[in-house]
């Protein structure tokens, strides 16, 4: 048996995933997990990084006493754009500040002073979002941190810490492509970019494919875990979400949702797509696997429903899955809807209550109950899930016949059925665990167990459970998008 260890970290928490590997079939085990709680100094919102690796090396310690030296490699992955300064002697600059952190604010007015957002995206590909590493770094030049003309290399959080595991600093290129500081046509940095915004050049190092084996682990973490000083550190696929979408077992042409905190929903191509069309329907291009380009759009996914489940659990109320479940699936369907990406859901609060608040200024009826502020959710995802793929489909030209979703969303049923109803396509939800089965294919083949990305969506169709959600599509699915899309135009 061999075993590959994937460290998955999330907004919230991390784990330490094996993969198991038997010459035929792939199983999951999951060895630790951990909170990754953000820390506030000063009125900026830091990650505990130095946590997170004490965390990771603990995982570490009990695979070993689990695997052995059945262990290969090891890589990492996590959310896009958050990223860390090093000085010439490797150590950090400035701490590793949260995508949420509101130095950005502003920043995208004075991105476009310094160069027109159209042209942003022409060489980069990647929308101007509040979270972009761009206008992170745009704000420290504002403020004048010094700590921008010392700083030797940046590393975005997974290369950071396969830096710590390895001793090797290098730039993976699918989580590089989240910065809106790469160009993928020239597969280099986007250096126009950089100098408009004033960053020192000499902090962005070499940029690796995805599934390049970096070397062995350094002989401190041999020393603190015990692992054997063969396993190796690999640059896997370093965003979660390119991880995600390799793990799917689906083809090139396919439909792909990615179902967690964010929904994000896009095609793959084999070249950046960055025409005036794709700039002015939202849609970023980000790198995937194999060269790839995941050409793409972002949605508020699970985060409404996740912070409202938060806030009622702070009123003392029934927040079980199975009640909240039957609550929705009584709930009357399309009583209203909301736009996810409506700003005032971005932040954390009240959010049963900012969506009656956006349906009163809406002129709709307003949600009271639990079930019903579900079923609004729920309802709205999927309808946004629809706009997204029509803007895709007008953009590529091409027709989707089925919908592969992967993530945590997809244990939520009523979303699943809702987007196989609204997109009138068959959905297949699964693996649940995209991500780690994303990562730990990349490690084998980037160790040779595997030949390609192929080979391993196949390993992960052999070794997965999957499940189909039948298209139901009515004429009330028809008229509820058009009064959808009604509402989002106006807002």
């Amino acid at each position: 048996m061999q075993v590959y260890l994937a460290i998955d970290l999330g907004a919230g928490s991390g784990r330490l995933v094996a993969g198991k590997y038997d010459g035929s079939k792939l199983e999951l085990e999951e060895v630790h997990r951990f909170s990754n709680d953000g820390v506030e100094l000063n009125g900026a919102c830091h990650w505990n990084t130095l946590q997170l690796f004490s965390s990771i090396q603990e995982g570490i310690r009990k695979a070993v006493d689990l695997f052995g030296d059945a262990i290969v490699s090891i890589a990492a992955d996590s959310w896009g754009c958050d990223h860390a300064m090093l000085d010439r002697n490797g150590n950090m600059l400035g701490g590793h500040r949260q995508y949420r952190d509101p130095r950005t604010e502003g920043m995208q007015a004075e991105l476009e002073k310094r160069m027109p957002l159209r042209e942003v995206y022409a060489k980069t590909g990647v929308q101007a979002a509040f979270y972009n590493s761009s206008l992170h770094l745009l704000a420290e030049r504002m403020r004048g941190n010094p700590g921008l003309d010392i700083a030797d290399r940046l590393l975005f959080t997974p290369d950071l810490l396969a830096y710590w595991l390895s001793g090797e600093q290098a730039n993976e290129r699918t989580i590089t492509s989240t910065s809106q500081l790469y160009n993928p046509s020239e597969e280099d940095w986007a250096w126009d970019v950089i100098d408009a915004l004033e960053l020192p050049r000499q902090m962005f190092g070499r940029i690796v494919p995805s599934g390049t084996v970096l070397g062995p682990v350094h002989p401190s973490v041999v020393e603190r875990t015990g692992v054997h000083s063969g396993m190796q550190v690999v640059a896997s696929a370093g965003h979660d979400t390119a991880c995600a979408v390799a793990g799917l077992p689906m083809t090139q042409s396919g439909l792909w949702l990615s179902s967690g905190t964010w929904s994000i929903i896009g095609v793959e191509s084999e070249c950046p797509v960055t025409s005036a069309e794709a700039f002015e329907a939202g849609l970023s291009n980000e790198g995937g696997v194999e060269g790839t380009t995941r050409l793409l759009h972002n949605v508020a996914g699970m985060w409404m429903a996740q912070e409202s489940i938060r806030h009622w659990k702070e009123q003392g109320e029934d927040t079980r899955f199975e009640v909240l479940d039957r609550l929705a699936d009584e709930a009357e369907a399309f009583s209203a809807f909301i736009d996810p990406n409506a700003p005032e859901f971005a932040s954390p609060g009240d959010m049963p209550e900012r969506i009656r608040e956006y349906c009163r200024k809406t002129g709709q009826e307003v949600p009271e109950d639990k079930g019903t502020i579900l079923r609004v959710i729920n309802e709205s995802l999927a309808l946004k899930y629809r706009q997204v793929a029509e803007s895709l489909q007008q953009v590529t030209g091409k027709q989707f016949d089925c919908l592969n979703a992967g993530g945590g969303g997809t244990k939520n049923l009523m979303l699943m059925q809702s987007a196989a109803d609204a997109l009138g396509v068959p959905v297949v939800a699964g693996p649940v665990e995209a991500t780690s089965c994303g990562n730990i294919m990349m490690q084998m083949v980037a160790t040779g167990a595997l030949p390609n990305v192929a080979a391993g969506r196949q390993l992960v169709a052999d070794s997965m459970d999957t499940k189909t959600f039948t298209p139901q599509p009515s004429d009330e699915w028809a008229h509820a998008y058009l009064r959808f899309c009604q509402l989002t135009s106006k807002t």
